[in-house]
């Protein structure tokens, strides 16, 4: 078991680590235009203590970030290194960011997974969500 602790994000201290970590991803991980530093930080401004990182010896190895809207929850980015995966590290950002959503007063939170990444939805299912088939994903950039 690896020794990492739970922390929040801290802009000037992990935006490059958390890029670098996104970008490493080999499934399941966009990099878009809502990762650039301006988005992340009107991010953090809204919500700091909803972006989480898992640190071992000054490495980022993993990361999930929350998001609440007053009626809904939504769950983004919870990435864990390859080097340190099968080690609890996604379970416990997991729990942790929804414990945080809860504390808000989030009674539904919702996520996305792309339908390739069939090691994601498994332990999305394992760890207690459900697959909604009746809901279909719209998006649109501006």
């Amino acid at each position: 078991m690896s020794n990492f602790h739970i922390r929040e994000f801290s802009f000037d201290e992990d935006y490059e680590r958390v890029l670098n970590l996104w970008k490493e991803i080999e499934i399941g991980m966009n990099v878009g235009k809502s990762d650039s530093p301006e988005e992340i930080k009107k991010k953090i401004q809204r919500d700091p203590d909803l972006f989480l990182v898992a640190e071992k010896e000054n490495q980022i190895i993993g990361t999930v970030i929350g998001a609440f809207d007053g009626r809904r929850g939504f769950v983004y980015h919870l990435a864990v290194h390859q080097n340190f995966r099968r080690q609890k590290i996604a379970s416990q950002l997991l729990n942790e960011i929804e414990k945080k959503l809860q504390a808000k007063g989030c009674i539904k939170c919702l996520l996305l997974v792309f339908s390739d990444n069939t090691h994601a939805i498994e332990f999305y299912k394992k760890q207690g969500w459900k697959h909604q088939p009746e809901d279909l994903v719209f998006a649109k950039e501006f």
